[in-house]
């Protein structure tokens, strides 16, 4: 599990195998809105100096807003990735890890690597008494398995109760705020909930994040990130853009995920999950399906733990979604 995980978005790759301008590539491997909304203007000082209090102040509040977080201002990280790292520096708990799997790799590897014991699980049934910290990626990635707020919270009491912590990662909740645990967090001291901005608005570029959570666990974040973690840009988009109207995003992803879903249901591909940035499909010949829409120029997500499973993300227009058409209805 030291091995870097493969992940989405690996078109260089793809293209040096399958040739082909990167520009002409169809990616869609990646959980990211293929719309990326708008950039506000970037107040010059943004860029000219280092993040001062203020701005990272108003960030938060923005974030607070926009989250629900009650009383908790969420604090902000360069990405959440890079937060997933300090985990087993953030928690020094005595006892297993457990990870609803399968989902994103990262963690086990990050707890493996710190020498944790790590324990793949199917659901919170499967918790044991000897599992200290529960990993729960909500909904999940990549088959959009989701619990509701009050069963986590029910779950987090209980851990709470023999000293266990829970981290939430919430990447693919803009989409679906009614699942969200931040409301929650001021009452949950030993939850930790991690919130994705790139993947929602389209700028993943910007590698920022958002931790929830009671003011000692964020106060030990940020003392591990150390000062200037996000850049001043950053934080000056996702005030604006927490601000903003977010309905016609959220219509525009709805209205690109019904038309990627209908794509596959067309090409007669069993849909098996799925949240409103990708749809899991299970196929008994996906190696070759992939192979074939990577000669088609075309990328999308395969699994090593699961053969049978590819991944598609959206397309950002019709263009895309008949492209990705042709190429299925061209497979023999």
């Amino acid at each position: 599990m030291n091995a870097p995980i493969v992940h989405g978005g690996g078109i260089t790759a793809a293209a040096a195998i399958y040739g082909g301008e990167l520009e002409h590539w169809l990616d869609l491997s990646t959980g990211i809105n293929p719309c990326p909304v708008p950039l506000p203007d970037v107040p010059i000082r943004a860029w000219h100096r280092l993040p001062d209090r203020e701005l990272i102040d108003r960030a938060r509040a923005a974030a607070q807003s926009y989250y629900r977080s009650g009383d908790i201002l969420p604090l902000p990280v360069p990405g959440t990735q890079s937060a997933i790292q300090l985990l087993p520096r953030l928690f020094e708990v005595a006892g297993r890890v457990a990870i609803l799997a399968p989902t994103y790799g990262e963690y086990e590897r990050a707890f493996k690597m710190a020498g944790h014991c790590v324990d793949l699980i199917a659901g919170l049934d499967d918790v044991r008494a000897d599992h200290a910290i529960v990993v729960i990626v909500n909904p999940n990635n990549p088959d959009g398995r989701a619990y509701a707020p009050e069963r986590l919270v029910a779950f987090s009491e209980e851990m709470k109760a023999r000293g266990g912590v829970v981290v939430v990662d919430e990447a693919f909740g803009d989409a679906g705020p009614q699942l969200s645990l931040a409301p929650f967090a001021s009452r949950l001291p030993n939850v930790l909930i991690f919130r994705s901005f790139g993947k929602f608005f389209g700028l993943a570029g910007l590698r920022l994040g958002f931790a929830v959570a009671v003011q000692p666990i964020m106060k030990r974040i940020e003392e591990l990130l150390g000062p200037w973690a996000v850049s001043g840009p950053a934080l000056s988009i996702a005030t604006d853009l927490f601000a903003s109207d977010v309905a016609p995003i959220q219509r525009r992803l709805s209205e690109r995920c019904g038309a990627l879903r209908a794509v596959l249901r067309q090409g007669s591909l069993r849909i098996v999950g799925g949240t409103d940035l990708f749809a899991l499909v299970d196929h008994e010949q996906a190696a070759e399906l992939h192979r074939h829409f990577c000669q088609h120029h075309i990328l999308v997500r395969k699994f090593d733990y699961e053969p049978r499973w590819l991944r598609f993300g959206l397309a950002a227009d019709a263009a895309g979604d008949q492209r990705l058409s042709d190429a299925l209805q061209s497979y023999t």
